[in-house]
Order: structure tokens, then sequence, then C-alpha cells
């Protein structure tokens, strides 16, 4: 659920951004960021801590380390095998991280 409110309130700031811009530039004003705008940039930066933290617990949920958060690094195939290790099934039963949270 946290992931999917957050790429709704990113194309929310990308949008707002958009609109800022257009308005800045309408006016013969030039916005803090140029062409860009400053919404998305602060939205992501506030978002980083809790981001990586509920892919950790994720990550937690099917077995792995907190550490497999770094396999985003390799060059599409990592990305790719974060996407299938998010989005599989946990672990049925309670591992070294804890109890299935959806049997709490």
């Amino acid at each position: 659920m946290y992931y999917l409110f957050y790429i709704i309130f990113v194309i929310v700031a990308v949008i707002l951004d958009l609109v800022l811009s257009e308005l800045l530039m309408a006016n013969g004003q030039i916005g803090v960021m140029g062409k860009y705008g400053i919404v998305y940039p602060l939205f992501v930066l506030a978002n980083v801590v809790p981001f990586w933290s509920v892919l950790v617990r994720r990550l937690h949920d099917v077995g792995k380390s907190g550490w497999w958060i770094f396999i985003a690094l390799i060059p599409l195939i990592g990305w790719i095998w974060q996407f299938v290790l998010t989005v599989i099934d946990g672990q049925p039963c309670e591992n070294r991280y804890g109890p299935n949270p959806k049997d709490l």
C-alpha cells in the first residue's frame, strides 16, 4: 500500500511541477530550478528513508536480508530481481526476522 500511495503522490508532484513551471514561464518569471520543478525532488528527498525502510521490511517478509536492497545497483537484472522479490508472497511461517505480518 505504501508503494501505491508513493506512486500516486509522485504523479501529483510531477503534475504540480509542470503546472507551476508553466505558470512561472507564462508570467516571465524563472522558477527556482529553471524549467524543472522543485516539488518532485523535495518529495523524493523526504521519502528516501521511509521508502528504503518499507523495502527492507518487504525483503524481511520473504526471508532475505536488508542488504539485498543493493541488488538494484546491478543494471537491469538487479531492478528486475528486486521487483520479483517485492511481489512474491512472503514466507507463510515465522522466519528469523519475525512473524508473518499477515498472521498479526
